[in-house]
């Protein structure tokens, strides 16, 4: 019996903008955002929007095949979290109409723990391999204004189904871990705004690449050369492509350049336009694989890099099954991502600054999405949503 991921729905906010007004509005030349590090476009959320909105609606199309009973557990993985007591994912319950038997619970470690969540999962229908697990990821990506990582912001969230007999991607049992204590990114209670060391971040991510592909290589045979594709964490597509480029080095590749940027070129294409979606990141970029790849990936090895700060990292693979093509969620997704509204700077300014209340009034949200479900008050700190 195999073990993995039967079906991913991702959902992003209907505005962005393009930072070509961002880099008018900073004179630089716009290169730095569009060569430099990649990105084109960056999500925001409307005011009625957050990580449940975002999580209910990724999650809903998965819901609607296989019906409110079928899940035995919800596990959400966030680093945006809106209460340090109740679980995010107790909303999103009640918003998808799951059952009261069903289990909820919420992951943190940076961006890392969509990934616990899922080898979590992986165990939970091992050992039952009649129950299915929805994994979570959702969250909003922010950075102080006029700062380094302002360009980097976005908002994502993705919704896998684990279970036995997958239908998209069989996972290795099989993982290499690293873990070590630092300060390259973190955000205390008290802040609405991450607070990061970029070129330590960068530095970091690399080494705990090699350290996990290490281990993994220690507990797995495969090598490099039985790879395809790789997906890795991306809070901008450049680090992907370096962070490629350098476990090629590590295992002395024969590969050309070209061939190497291929291996990663695929999973880029959402992140590109979305922004950085923290735990949801690398997901979305296994559904950009899975969706824009020409070629038939039926049989592929992918190995998966997951990175979060502080930090954790986690090498992993999977298998792609025979068929996946049939189980996608193309047409949906390319139609939420080409209905998106650009804003002008002026207007992703008034979104930025749209943060919580926290004095305790009655504060109606104002309209702006166009998904499926709304936060529609924050009042006497409650959060109140509806489907609309």
């Amino acid at each position: 019996m195999s073990v993995g991921i039967d079906e991913i729905s991702f959902y992003t906010s209907n505005y962005f903008l393009d930072l070509k007004n961002l880099a008018m509005v900073q004179e630089i030349d716009v290169g730095k955002y569009y060569q430099g590090i990649g990105q084109e476009k960056m999500g925001m959320p409307a005011p009625d929007e957050d990580i449940v909105t975002m999580a209910a609606n990724a999650a809903l199309p998965l819901i609607e095949r296989v019906g409110t009973d079928a899940i035995s557990t919800v596990m959400f993985a966030t680093e945006t979290g809106i209460d340090q007591s109740k679980s995010a994912g107790v909303y999103v319950h009640r918003l998808l109409g799951l059952t009261s038997k069903c289990r909820v619970v919420e992951l943190k470690q940076a961006c890392y723990s969509a990934t616990a969540a899922i080898q979590m999962a992986c165990g939970l229908v091992a050992r039952q391999p009649e129950k299915k697990v929805l994994v979570i990821a959702s969250d909003v990506a922010r950075y102080d204004l006029g700062t380094s990582g302002e360009a980097t912001q976005g908002c994502g969230a993705v919704a896998m189904l684990i279970s036995a007999n997958p239908r998209l991607v069989e996972l290795d049992p099989e993982v290499g871990n690293h873990t070590e204590d630092v300060m390259d990114f973190w955000r205390p209670n008290y802040r609405s705004t991450a607070l990061v060391d970029g070129k330590y971040s960068t530095k970091i991510y690399l080494q705990s690449l090699k350290h996990a592909w290490e281990h993994f290589r220690e507990v797995s045979s495969l090598a490099f050369n039985d790879f395809q594709h790789f997906c890795y964490h991306l809070p901008f597509t450049r680090m992907a492509q370096k962070a490629h480029k350098h476990l090629a080095r590590v295992n002395q590749s024969a590969l050309t350049p070209e061939m190497i940027d291929l291996q990663v070129e695929d999973t880029l294409r959402y992140n590109r336009i979305i922004g950085n979606s923290y735990t949801a990141s690398m997901y979305i970029g296994l559904a950009s694989l899975l969706e824009n790849c020409q070629e038939n990936l039926s049989g592929h090895r992918v190995g998966f890099f997951s990175y979060g700060s502080g930090s954790v990292a986690e090498f992993f693979s999977g298998k792609i099954v025979d068929g996946y093509d049939q189980c996608l969620h193309i047409d949906k997704h390319r139609s939420m991502l080409d209905a998106r509204s650009e804003v002008s700077y002026d207007e992703y300014l008034a979104l930025y600054n749209d943060v919580d209340p926290i004095d305790g009034g009655v504060h109606p949200k104002g309209e702006g999405t166009t998904g499926r479900f709304r936060l529609v008050s924050i009042s006497h700190h409650k959060r109140e949503y509806i489907a609309c």
